[in-house]
């Protein structure tokens, strides 16, 4: 009889080969259906300002960077080109993401990308003890410390967000 094997996305994967604790989370979907981050937070039982979303950008050099803010807010385009130093930078079209990420648009993580990417995450990442990001696919989380992540990715924390 075969064994039942847990689920796991290469986000999981990884987090387990370099020793960083997570939580997983799932929350229902359906298919083909956009899921903003708001609903996902609301749906798990989080606080939206501890559970981020992942952006993928392109600069004026046509260097590609990642953003990870919270999902209720907005990146400002001004302060991220500025983070990253670019003269300006600009969303990457929807069709663009899985080739540069491997990621479908709402299954996003900042975790396991094709290419490790320039990554910065909003500063007020720092003041969570745990933030959730995306697991690598619609209908999954990860729970994790900041600091683990940031390291990681080797992302550095920016006020990025409008406001």
């Amino acid at each position: 009889m075969a064994k039942h094997k847990e689920e796991k996305t290469n986000v999981m994967r990884t987090l387990e080969q370099k020793k960083i604790p997570y939580t997983a989370y799932t929350y229902p979907h359906e298919e083909g259906v956009p899921v903003d981050g708001a609903s996902v937070a609301r749906s798990l039982g989080q606080d939206p300002a501890a559970v981020f979303k992942t952006l993928v950008a392109r600069g004026a050099s046509n260097g590609i960077y990642v953003f990870v803010v919270p999902v209720e807010e907005s990146l400002d385009l001004k302060k991220a080109a500025k983070a990253v130093g670019e003269k300006s930078i600009a969303m990457v079209h929807v069709s663009e993401i899985n080739g540069l990420t491997g990621y479908v648009r709402g299954g996003c993580s900042p975790v396991g990308m094709k290419k490790l990417y320039p990554t910065v995450f909003h500063a007020s990442a720092l003041e969570h003890e745990i933030i959730m990001v995306s697991a690598g696919k619609i209908g999954w989380q990860v729970a994790l410390a900041p600091q683990a992540l940031m390291d990681l990715v080797r992302g550095k924390a920016v006020d990025i967000i409008v406001g």
